[in-house]
């Protein structure tokens, strides 16, 4: 389970943003849960706040809770009973059978010269003898006594789950194409990086029959990047716009340094971690606003998830992707 805060705000926005000021991280960095939405109420009466929940840091195994006193194993075993120092002798004594039976008195007497009588010396040794060495059997060694038992020997490693299939990048043309539609592409984005003071590479490739690749090499690309890749996304849906003004409609995807494979990944891993968040808790989760394009990675993702189904709600710019639990597939 990760750390999390509670954060609250006029609106939803007001809050992400509030919790992401006090934990000085980015959206891609958190995972944000809506707890309660804003009411704007009737004439100042009846309106509450937005109330979030922002998760942040590593995944933390759930505490254990400690056993009750009861289920303790005791500390100290039972101590047996000491036994007596000497043996009691077999027979029994004399006074204490006359406290029950009398005793015949030609018995007794012969009981005590029994007693009386000294008892053999022990033999002698003779000095030159060997001395005595007792014999200890050896103690059995853990490791013979491991062998010995069937079914006790090295442990077979536990069969770990795979891991899900990694999402492949799509294979970029190694080759450029110049036909109309590249030549539209690359004037229109050089008169537009020339008035954004911006000089950048402009190689233009087609991997499909309708789709081109577009990729800004440079310096300085972050500019033409901007938060979360929103200035790319205008200078994209810009070019787009300008190209298809004229003939056949062709999809235009514009990358820089790598920015659009690096965001899928980072979508796909977000993905199967809140689904296998869903999986665990049995609830579902909104994630944070996206553009249809990032959506479009997540609904993909987690396509072939067990256990979870996924569908889009809100209305843009501020359309979110949910994850909710699927019992007939979980």
């Amino acid at each position: 389970m990760r750390d999390y805060i509670e954060i609250a705000g006029k609106t939803e926005e007001e809050a992400i943003r509030k919790g992401l000021e006090q934990l000085g991280l980015d959206r891609d960095e958190v995972s944000i849960e809506i707890l309660e939405r804003a009411k704007a109420g009737f004439l100042g009466f009846g309106s509450a706040p937005a109330k979030i929940r922002v998760s942040y840091g590593p995944d933390k195994p759930d505490p254990v809770p400690e056993p009750a006193e009861a289920d303790k194993p005791q500390s100290k075993a039972a101590k047996p009973e000491k036994k007596a120092d000497k043996p009691q002798s077999k027979e029994p004594d004399t006074e204490a059978e006359g406290a029950g039976t009398e005793t015949p008195a030609p018995e007794r007497r012969e009981r005590r010269e029994r007693r009386r009588k000294p008892k053999a010396p022990a033999p002698e040794i003779p000095d030159d003898a060997p001395d005595a060495v007792p014999v200890i059997a050896p103690a059995p060694q853990p490791d013979a006594a491991k062998k010995a038992r069937p079914g006790k020997g090295k442990r077979k490693p536990s069969a770990k789950a795979p891991d899900p299939p990694q999402a492949e990048p799509v294979p970029v043309p190694a080759e450029e194409v110049d036909d109309e539609k590249a030549q539209a592409i690359r004037a229109f984005l050089s008169g537009l990086l020339e008035h954004m003071d911006c000089q950048a590479e402009i190689r233009v490739f087609r991997p499909e029959e309708s789709r081109y690749k577009v990729i800004l090499e440079g310096a300085g690309m972050g500019a033409l990047i901007g938060r979360r890749g929103e200035t790319l996304d205008a200078i994209q849906q810009l070019t787009n716009y300008s190209v298809n003004r004229n003939g056949a409609r062709v999809r235009i995807q514009l990358d820089a340094e790598g920015y659009r494979e690096k965001r899928e990944q980072s979508l796909q891993n977000l993905a199967r971690k809140e689904a296998a968040k869903v999986v665990k808790y049995r609830r579902s989760r909104t994630l944070e606003p996206m553009n249809a394009y990032e959506r479009h990675v997540i609904h993909t993702a987690l396509q072939e998830f067990p256990g979870v189904n996924t569908y889009s709600t809100g209305v843009d710019p501020n359309r979110r992707v949910v994850i909710a639990f699927d019992r007939e597939n979980a």
